[in-house]
């Protein structure tokens, strides 16, 4: 079974470019030269210097002693979270706007929901002198202030968008007009493993140095380079699909992916695709999406602003179909439990998306010499809000 993107962009009978004509060449000239461009002496030099040297990579992979004994196995954290920047996003970021150079480009724009990818391109901005452009729902900008000071700060310009609800769908379709109507300058930084090919395949390969380096982390740590589980969280799958990437093809390692139930998967107030999807088109590839009988897209819903989005990386819906990859959710309020165990276990504030992996702890059996690794995609500095009212809520 290929789990990987084949030469027309697709994961099975997932992915592909289904766009406009005016956006062709945008998405023509990424094509022809992203290959090239990564796997090249000279990128492949400053992207790991970046890494390293600006980001703070390689992220520690910590053993949580006292959330292993909750769950009677060995449960190990990613620490995404203690990237500049505070989530996975800049690994992504950094790739990109070093094949943005390449391209000969000097403006970039963004799409983000929760902040972290927009912080983190308003960062890679910042750092080589490049005009940032960030696209935002405007329920996302009132709910992620703190990302959205940041973002002005590192000198992007944030845009609020006030079309459909106002959210993370909405403000991929801004960002996408803005590329068709300034094509010859502008780059389009997508955060996720979403889009038109070659973007899922792209993000994923620039996301998969957190793969990698968890081989060599677990061989120190355990005496081999594979564990039992990995679980992520899951939107559009960036961090899953970095996390996943190198273990795609050994059957000996379980892949969970955790999506946003919202307020409960039969609520109407939800963000698992794969739970209340089919396959359709959205954002310039076939995938799995919530949609009505008309094929009308369906507004998600989810505490956590970096998981409401109505769809799901075509890599995402070809694993599922393959049952490579074993799909749960988690409800607002498992999420918000499980954030506030890890931080009273162990010390650490999660962002509210990693939360709703943390949540899948308590849903699965593991045997007590399992090795889990929970990949912890980002840190709670911006979801304070949500968790005063949380605390607010129960007198905690």
């Amino acid at each position: 079974m290929n789990y990987y993107v084949d030469e027309r962009g697709y994961y099975g009978e997932f992915g592909g470019a289904y766009i406009p004509e005016m956006m062709q060449a945008n998405i023509q000239e990424l094509r022809d030269n992203y290959l090239n461009i990564i796997e090249s002496e000279d990128f492949r030099n400053e992207f790991s210097s970046l890494l390293s040297e600006y980001a703070g990579r390689p992220s520690p992979l910590y053993y949580a002693r006292r959330l292993s004994g909750r769950y009677s196995a060995h449960v190990y954290l990613k620490r995404e979270d203690l990237n500049h920047t505070g989530a996975h996003k800049i690994n992504n970021t950094i790739g990109q706007i070093l094949i943005a150079k390449k391209l000969g480009k000097s403006r970039i724009i963004a799409e983000t929901g929760a902040g972290q990818h927009g912080v983190a391109a308003a960062t890679v901005c910042a750092l080589m002198g490049m005009k940032c452009v960030v696209y935002m729902g405007k329920l996302d900008v009132d709910r992620q202030a703190p990302n959205v000071l940041r973002m002005k700060m590192l000198g992007a310009e944030v845009i609020p968008v006030t079309s459909g609800n106002m959210t993370l769908k909405d403000a991929t379709n801004e960002a996408i007009r803005d590329w068709i109507n300034n094509p010859s300058d502008t780059h389009y930084i997508i955060g996720s493993v979403v889009g038109p090919h070659p973007y899922p395949d792209l993000v994923a390969r620039l996301q998969s140095v957190i793969s990698e380096e968890l081989r060599w982390q677990l061989r120190e740590k355990t005496g081999r380079e594979y564990p039992d589980y990995i679980i992520a969280c899951v939107g559009g799958g960036s961090n899953a699909s970095g996390s996943f990437y190198h273990y795609l093809n050994d059957e000996n390692v379980r892949l969970v992916a955790v999506e946003a139930a919202g307020k409960g998967i039969e609520s109407g107030e939800t963000a698992a695709t794969i739970a209340k999807g089919s396959p359709g088109i959205i954002h310039g590839s076939k995938t799995i999406l919530m949609q009505n009988d008309d094929g009308q897209i369906t507004e998600p819903y989810s505490v956590s602003a970096g998981l409401d989005y109505p769809g799901i990386g075509p890599m995402f819906a070809w694993l599922h179909k393959t049952r490579r990859v074993q799909f749960s959710s988690a409800t607002d309020n498992e999420a918000l439990e499980a954030a506030f165990l890890l931080t009273r276990l162990e010390g650490i504030i999660p962002a509210l998306e990693p939360a709703h992996a943390l949540a899948a702890l308590g849903k699965l059996e593991f045997k007590p010499d399992d090795t889990v690794v929970v990949i912890l995609s980002g840190r709670g500095d911006k979801d304070m809000a949500a968790y005063m009212k949380y605390m607010d809520e129960r007198n905690l």
